[in-house]
This record gives C-alpha cells, sequence and structure tokens, in this order.
C-alpha cells in the first residue's frame, strides 16, 4: 500500500477508536477494501477471527461464524472505509472487475463518518488518502509499460491485471510482480485455491487454466534464468555399439588365455545387464 497522508492517518485513528480495532488491523482492511474496488473485501487479520469475507449489501463471512458482534463491527469498519475509498480518485476504476458495477453505484452516495465531515465543511473538497506518487509515476503496481489494463482483481494475499492490447498478464503475490505471457487467452476471471501456497487458475475461452502454465515472460522486473540443459550424451545406438566392442574385446582376451571363463562371463554378463 502506499504511504498514508497525515489526512489519511488521522482517518485510520478515527476508524481504530470508533470501531474498538487496531491502527494494524484497519490498514489491512483498508488495502482489502482497495483491492476489491471499494465493493467488496477479502481480508485476514487476527483481529477479524483471521480469514473472512465482506461485500457491500451486507454480506459477511468470517471464521468465528456465530460471532454477530464481530460480523457487526466489521460490516461497519468497511462501510466507511468503502465511503473513504469511493472518495480518492484513481482508486477505484469502472469495468476491472464484475463487482464494480455494484462499487460504482456508491461512488454518488454522500460521503460520510470521519472523511465526510471533512468533505461537507467548506469547498475544500475530499482529503487525499495517501502521499501524491512522484511526478510521471502513476502509483500503478504493474510495469509502467504494460498500460492499462481491461481486468483487475484480488483475492487473499494475491492479485492480478490483464492485458489483453498487451496479450500479457501481471500477478502480484506478496510483493513479487510476475509477467505471463497470456497467449491467446482470453481471460474472465480468477480464483485460488484457499490453502497456503494455493494455485491460481482462471477462466477462459479454453475453460480453466493453471497460471503456472503460462510462460513466464519477468518475474520482479527480471527476465528468468532459462531452466538448466542437460549434458550432451550419446545415443542408445553408440552406447550399445561401445558395449559389443567391449564384449569383443573381453572375448580376444578370453581366447588368449589372459581371462578366465569366470572372469569373462562376470564381465560380459555385467555389459549385456547395461544394454
Amino acid at each position: 500500500m502506499r504511504q498514508l497522508s497525515q489526512a489519511g492517518r488521522q482517518a485510520v485513528a478515527d476508524l481504530a477508536q470508533r470501531h474498538d480495532f487496531s491502527n494494524d488491523a484497519v490498514l489491512s482492511m483498508l488495502d482489502a477494501v482497495i483491492n476489491g474496488n471499494g465493493s467488496m473485501a477479502q481480508f485476514n487479520h487476527p483481529e477479524f477471527s483471521g480469514s473472512g469475507q465482506w461485500m457491500r449489501g451486507g454480506m459477511i463471512m468470517v471464521s468465528d461464524m456465530f460471532n454477530n458482534h464481530l460480523k457487526g463491527r466489521i460490516d461497519g469498519l468497511c462501510v466507511e472505509l468503502a465511503s473513504l475509498v469511493a472518495s480518492q480518485p484513481d482508486l477505484i476504476r469502472s469495468g476491472s472487475l464484475q463487482s464494480q458495477s455494484q462499487g460504482n453505484q456508491s461512488q454518488g452516495t454522500s460521503q460520510r463518518d470521519s472523511l465526510g465531515e471533512s468533505q461537507s465543511q467548506g469547498d475544500a473538497g475530499p482529503v487525499s488518502l495517501f502521499v501524491p506518487p512522484p511526478a510521471g509515476s502513476s502509483g500503478n503496481w504493474w510495469p509502467a509499460d504494460m498500460g492499462w489494463p481491461t481486468s483487475t482483481g484480488a483475492q487473499n494475499n494475491a492479485r492480478y491485471a490483464y492485458f489483453p492490447e498487451a496479450g500479457r498478464l501481471a500477478i502480484d503475490v506478496n510483493g513479487t510482480i510476475t509477467v505471463y505471457d497470456a497467449l491467446d487467452h482470453q481471460i474472465s476471471g480468477f480464483s485460488q485455491q484457499q490453502s497456503v501456497g494455493g494455485s491460481l487458475t482462471f477462466s477462459s475461452q479454453h475453460g480453466l487454466v493453471c497460471v503456472a502454465s503460462l510462460p513466464v515472460v519477468t518475474v520482479a522486473g527480471a527476465k528468468p534464468f532459462p531452466p538448466p540443459q542437460p549434458a550432451p550424451s550419446r545415443t542408445a545406438t553408440n552406447c550399445d555399439g561401445d558395449i559389443f566392442q567391449t564384449i569383443e574385446k573381453l572375448a580376444e582376451l578370453h581366447k588368449r588365455g589372459i581371462l578366465s571363463d569366470d572372469e569373462f562371463s562376470t564381465k560380459k554378463a555385467e555389459l549385456l545387464n547395461r544394454l
């Protein structure tokens, strides 16, 4: 996540105090709401009873499924965070997720609570949660030369951006960005196994495809090392010929009495077993 501005830090502290969560928990949820484009959140934090999911409209799942008090606190926090995110420029992109059409409907609603109070006072406009990126920097997590994606999303510790014009797919897992060649796939959606280290899959016109099957273009901005090439080996024909030549030499030594019957038989059997 980008660096919070002073106003952003104050907004997080206010939300933490109001909903009785730590600043760290609120920051974690803020990141999840941003990744969910302001309309959903896939979160994982001890104060939220581990992993869970929130969607605008009241749908919420937590590991402690019967803890309705916790669900209410989380829902209240997420609603306020969604309002904060909706007020920020460039955080919500229209058309990038199927669920964004729902999230964008809320952008026209009045902003409330910690940020809404500041917006309603005077004509200063909404305050920025984050420190502006350096000049010339878009602040996007994918490589700058990729252009703008037509589809983005996030789940758990992974997020993706799909660039059909470039034929590229960028995936960020725990801060490591890998760019894949999308080949001829027309990507329509992603899923991630819930287990630790779970695999990523996506849907295309060819059905369900594992991301690991795509060619890797770059990892953390660098081209991947080529796989080690196997050492050159002799062909089976040449190898067989060498064995037969060796047996012929042994037979000559046996004929001349240099090798005994047992020595010749043992060595011959050993060589034949290599075929």
